[in-house]
């Protein structure tokens, strides 16, 4: 046998095994290959359950090596087997079929000693062997886990394409027996690439055409079709785990080209209770790509009655109670809708849209929109929409997307908002991550749906010429459906009841940080959000607001406010103009404004041309809100000129709760008057954010020197840490991302936002940056915000991001600025510009390695703010060390 990277000499063992598969006759003995850690382990502890791995096609129990690592760590017995005709086991000479391979796995576990409890492990091909010896030995199973693999396959559609290339009579035996093809093309799929003896070590086993028989065998008896001799076997098993109650992990690769997320969602309907969690960059030989080993076992140690620190399990999608149950505190989202529809005396604007021209586009009464929601509820659940079902939202904010957010609601679906500044890979990942059911949308993204195979039943916005509805596969449309319902459609056949604890919303963070997160909101929370909003800043009917940032357009219903959208695109927060702001406000004699960071800047940029009309809208305006990233004090002293008025507040909040604190322009000058007096400890470096509002709890985890976040939770002044929030308006955990949900959540109660900063002595919290972006250098941790203000406070500069570059621990920081004018040609910063940088970061006690300039720092969409440092930091280190200076 080759060399094996990762594996213990010891662990290779042989067994001769007695067989009772059909395909075996009376008294057959085979030989078994097979790794087990039994060797390492320091004791055997005989209440753990033995974990059973069952590798697919073309692999072997190679493939399992991590996990007998980690697992002789934590004190678990893990046996990988190569099942017959595969890997390193007897060439049985005879074709084995899926009925055969389960009887095998169950023969192989009593000749190997495996007496106790099994969790068994499955990947690929041997997914579904680990399911068939689950549930025929469900009275020994302490749990099952299960990476890219399927279990059942719709016979109305095809198989996916690499398979059936792999089963074309032409292709077969030549691409998976008689060539290595089909086992090449499987280990190029690892991302990154297998090193070189990794990979040779996969191919050790397959080096003949011979020893390849088993690879040509395992693909023919994919059951690709009703009648072939596997599909009924697959199908009871398919059915008989429906009813299995142990503990369930799915570790999964996403950009499997074979098993993709429609086969994660079929196992997630058949095991709804499943931990889940999708390894956003990996693909197909998942544990090759990931950390599959460190989540299962800490998946394992959350268990009850399992070594470690106890925990719960993950809450199960969808788990609301059928009817609702609640103390009478509860009021649905659409409490204020149906409350001003059924008792107004004038039609009153609920919502509306502008127009380009300055004018209202659209607008519904709050009868109108009461009407039409309940409309458009009957409608869709006479298509089939019904409580849980998933539905993508790819519709603009505004009088639809209202309708249709209310009406799904309304039915206890789910809905699922990914914004479309995520751009199309960021949503195509949030779409199929999520597998709706209805996909609904404007038709750019039914046209982004059909190009990239996204799932769901199509209903367009708007009626679409019968060409184009048949070319991207649109049923019917949201103007048809709300517009002549039939009698089934209007019959009451819904009764409009919010379970409190169910999921409500699946809605995706911006992705500036790293894949975009679906985090879930359940009825409960979205109404926290709403009392939250409405307490802090006093909205409710009778006020006007303009959203020119898409979660609040989707507010002002459950706030009873009437809420107009400015003629703008929403995915371009800079194409908010001052004008645009002004025929909003005016059209609602609005009250309130909530834009995001990067339209205010262009609502500065642009005011100059505002209309006397339009500047005294705006001087009617008495509240300006704006929140998602960093606003300056600068900024917001320019914006009190034209919203003279207005109390111009920026709240502090993430998708994951929003609002989590406030402050006033006011305030922000007494804070940034305690910096400069020196007379309040704590005040500066960074953005002070104020008070938590009401009804949310801030503490800190405090720093290491290596920038983690692991001591104790605190409020004390000046201790720079890791941000914790709690409150009711917290969401209830990311979408089938358990790992990321479990270090959200480690500490009970808790929501770790990724944000550090600290308080100051008069209970002010101040925001110094994300914790993925702190600094390690040789003097200590260093947080990048209160630089980056020391800089963009400078002449000339209008961004700036600090990035470490260099060995952790050791880092060097380095200043990557933008200037006015930009500058032509990136590099090193002009020696004038430098020294001016130096001597502000020395000012604000950090010492600069090197100063570049750019022409502009890439920023996250939705916000146009959000500076991707970590892109920085690889670009600043490329540059000085010599490279070539590529754009970045």
């Amino acid at each position: 046998m080759v060399a094996l990277p990762g594996v213990e000499p010891g662990w290779s063992c042989y067994i001769d095994v007695p067989s009772s598969a059909p395909v075996d006759g009376s008294g057959v003995v085979n030989r078994w290959h097979y790794l087990d850690n039994a060797s390492s382990l320091a004791s055997a502890d005989t209440d753990l359950p033995t974990l059973l791995c069952v590798h697919g096609n073309p692999t072997w129990s190679y493939g399992w090596r991590s996990l007998l690592s980690e697992g002789a760590a934590a004190g678990y017995r893990v046996v990988a087997v190569d099942q017959l005709d595969m890997g390193f086991s007897e060439r049985t000479g005879r074709f084995r079929r899926l009925t055969d391979r389960v009887t095998d796995l169950e023969d192989f576990a009593v000749a190997a000693g495996i007496t106790g409890s099994i969790i068994t492990v499955g990947h690929d091909w041997g997914g579904v062997i680990s399911l068939g010896f689950a549930h025929r030995n469900r009275d020994r199973l302490a749990g099952l886990v299960l990476t890219n693999t399927a279990i059942h396959h719709n016979d109305a559609e095809q198989i996916p394409a690499p398979l059936r290339a792999a089963l074309h009579p032409l292709i077969h035996r030549w691409g998976t027996q008689h060539s290595k093809a089909f086992l090449s093309i499987t280990h190029s799929l690892a991302q990154p690439a297998l090193p070189k003896d990794v990979r040779r070590a996969f191919e050790a086993p397959y080096q003949t055409s011979a020893r390849r028989q088993g690879i040509a065998n395992f693909v023919a008896d994919i059951p690709a079709s009703p009648n072939h001799p596997s599909h009924a076997p697959l199908k009871e098993i398919a059915e008989g785990i429906r009813t299995l109650d142990a503990p369930a992990l799915m570790l999964w690769g996403p950009k499997d080209p074979i098993f993709s997320d429609r086969y994660l969602e079929d196992l997630c309907r058949r095991l709804p209770h499943a931990a889940v969690h999708r390894f956003e960059r990996a693909s197909h030989l998942v544990t090759e790509d990931a950390d599959v080993a460190g989540t299962l076992f800490r998946w394992l140690r959350a268990q009850p009655g399992q070594p470690g620190q106890p925990g719960q399990p993950e809450k199960p999608e969808n788990s609301g109670k059928e009817t609702p149950d609640d103390d009478g505190s509860f009021t649905p989202m659409w409490h204020h809708l149906d409350e001003l529809a059924a008792g107004a005396t004038a039609p009153g604007i609920a919502t509306a849209d502008m127009g380009a021209d300055g004018a209202i586009k659209r607008s519904l009464s709050w009868q109108q929109l009461a009407a039409s929601v309940s409309a458009l509820a009957e409608s869709l659940h006479a298509l089939g929409v019904r409580r849980g079902s998933r539905i993508s939202l790819m519709v603009p904010p505004g009088v639809d997307l209202t309708i249709v957010l209310y009406a799904c609601l309304k039915l206890g679906a789910v809905i699922v908002v990914a914004d479309a500044g995520l751009g199309v890979r960021g949503m195509s990942r949030a779409v199929k991550s999520t597998s709706p059911e209805f996909l609904i949308g404007i038709s750019r993204a039914l046209i982004a749906a059909k190009t990239f195979s996204w799932p769901g039943r199509r209903i367009s916005v708007d009626p679409l010429p019968k060409a184009q509805r048949r070319l991207l596969s649109v049923e019917t449309s949201i103007a048809e459906l709300t517009a002549a319902p039939t009698p089934a459609q209007t019959s009451g056949a819904i009764t409009p009841t919010a379970d409190p604890d169910a999921d409500a919303a699946i809605l995706f963070t911006s992705g500036s940080t790293g894949p975009a997160k679906g985090v879930v909101y359940t009825h409960r929370q979205l109404t926290g959000m709403r009392d939250t909003v409405a307490s802090t800043f006093g909205l409710g009917p009778g006020h006007g607001l303009v959203a020119g940032f898409a979660p609040f357009a989707l507010l002002g219903p459950a706030l009873g406010t009437t809420s107009i959208t400015p003629d703008m695109d929403v995915t371009a927060p800079r194409t908010l103009s001052a004008q645009a702001l002004a025929d909003a406000a005016g059209a609602i004699d609005a009250t309130t404004v909530f834009a995001s960071p990067a339209a205010l800047q262009n609502v500065l940029a642009t005011a100059p041309d505002l209309t006397t009309e339009g500047r005294g809208a705006l001087s009617s305006v008495r509240l300006l809100l704006s929140a998602g990233a960093p606003v300056s004090e600068r900024l917001l002293t320019s914006l009190q000129e034209i919203l003279p008025k207005a109390s111009l507040h920026t709240p502090y909040g993430m998708t994951e709760a929003l609002p989590v604190s406030d402050i006033d322009l006011e305030h922000i000058r007494s804070a940034t008057a305690d910096v400069l007096a020196g007379n309040v400890a704590g005040a500066g470096n960074g953005v002070c954010v104020g008070h938590p509002v009401q009804g949310v709890n801030i503490v800190l985890s405090p720093l290491d020197h290596t920038g983690t976040a692991n001591g104790p939770l605190t409020s004390d002044v000046q201790v720079t840490g890791e941000i914790l929030v709690q409150a009711p308006h917290v969401k209830d955990r990311y979408h089938r991302l358990w790992l990321t949900q479990q270090d959200s959540a480690r500490n009970s109660g808790w929501h770790r936002t990724g944000d550090v900063g600290h308080f100051d002595a008069k209970g002010r919290l101040w925001v110094e940056g994300r914790i993925g972006h702190v600094l390690t250098t040789a003097d200590g941790v260093v947080t990048p915000v209160g630089i980056e203000q020391a800089l963009e406070g400078l002449p000339g500069i209008t961004m700036a991001a600090v990035v470490g570059v260099g060995p952790a621990g050791t880092q060097a920081a380095v200043a990557v600025l933008v200037t006015d004018p930009p500058i032509t040609r990136a590099g090193l910063a002009a020696p004038e510009v430098a020294a001016a940088a130096r001597s502000a970061a020395k000012t604000a006690g950090v010492p600069l390695a090197a100063v570049l300039t750019v022409r502009s720092l890439p920023t996250d969409i939705r916000h146009n703010a959000k500076i991707d440092r970590t892109r920085v930091a690889l670009w600043a280190e490329r540059t000085l060390a010599g490279g070539k200076v590529q754009r970045l």
